[in-house]
């Protein structure tokens, strides 16, 4: 099982993330991407609100596989959406900053391809419905 640590980082630690563009269920978003291991445990760990035209963060998995996640050293509330191979989304839950040890851990309820966390409350999305992203990892 793959451990991703969500959120938490200086803003400056964030120029080193590529954005893309991706489409879900209508809506167009700004993300940044998390493709490298070194990112994807990295995440947005420190950051005290998400930069400013940026939606959220795009977590990108080589192959598709179950992923875990959890919110050590997070300053900022966020949902995370997990989308299957087929880019469907197949769940998702709000995850809360933590700052004592052990945290609270947040399983993907099945293999997943992409995992995207924004806000909490920003966006509202439901099973089923389709990422549309040019970037496969």
């Amino acid at each position: 099982m793959l451990m991703v640590a969500a959120c938490a980082a200086e803003p400056s630690t964030l120029d080193g993330f590529d954005r893309t563009e991706a489409e879900i269920d209508g809506r167009s978003l700004t993300l940044l991407v998390a493709d490298t291991s070194i990112q994807r445990n990295q995440g947005l760990r420190g950051v005290d609100a998400m930069p400013e035209g940026i939606d959220g963060m795009l977590f990108v998995f080589e192959t598709p596989r179950p992923a875990t996640f959890a919110m050590s050293e997070t300053v900022i509330s966020l949902d995370v959406w997990w989308f299957d191979g087929e880019g469907i989304l197949i769940g998702s839950a709000p995850m809360t900053p933590c700052h004592s040890d052990p945290c609270p851990t947040y399983a993907s309820p099945g293999v997943v391809k992409w995992a995207l966390e924004t806000p909490t409350g920003e966006i509202e999305l439901t099973a089923g419905d389709r990422l549309l992203v040019d970037h496969d990892g």
